[in-house]
């Protein structure tokens, strides 16, 4: 993403020197926190990691006991009874990383969780800025918040509160 921001941020100037064509800034970070929906998600969001945290920590501090407990007894166990308790441990890891996958991985409950409630967001605000941007005549709108290589740019061409107002979030 911040690869995309900067190589926009290169492509608008590049753009402004041959044709000089108009362009603006948004700063998505501070158009998401004047929308009520989004902090209401992102509170949901926060409240459900945790939760999903607290399991995995769970999970994992049951086989760390089981580990202290396998320590305590090393010396009355015989190799059967070492071998078995060894497998419960590995088990019970294995059960923390399987949950941990499930709930935090790449395809995972929270990524889908925040999929379903952040995606129509900022779709919403795709369109506003799409509409604004065609019928102003913006060749780029670049998000200040994510390009990384702005050092200075004027306020004049930051449209985001003209953005919220469109959503209906005047400022």
């Amino acid at each position: 993403m911040k690869k995309f921001a900067v190589l926009t941020v290169l492509f608008a100037l590049a753009c402004v020197g041959a044709n000089a064509q108009k362009f603006a800034l948004i700063d998505m970070e501070y158009i998401l926190k004047n929308i009520p929906a989004y902090e209401m998600a992102d509170e949901q969001l926060s409240a459900i990691s945790k939760k999903w945290q607290n399991e995995v920590e769970a999970v994992q501090q049951e086989a760390q006991n089981l580990y202290k407990t396998y320590q305590a007894d090393l010396v009355f166990l015989s190799a059967e009874m070492k071998t078995k308790r060894e497998a419960e441990i590995v088990a019970k890891e294995q059960e923390a990383q399987e949950l941990k996958r499930k709930y935090f991985g790449t395809d995972g409950e929270l990524f889908k969780k925040r999929e379903s409630l952040i995606k129509p967001i900022q779709d919403e605000i795709y369109e506003a800025v799409k509409e604004i941007a065609e019928r102003q005549g913006y060749s780029v709108v670049v998000d200040r918040a994510s390009a990384m290589s702005i050092i200075f740019a004027s306020p004049r061409i930051d449209i985001s509160n003209e953005v919220l107002t469109k959503l209906g979030y005047s400022k």
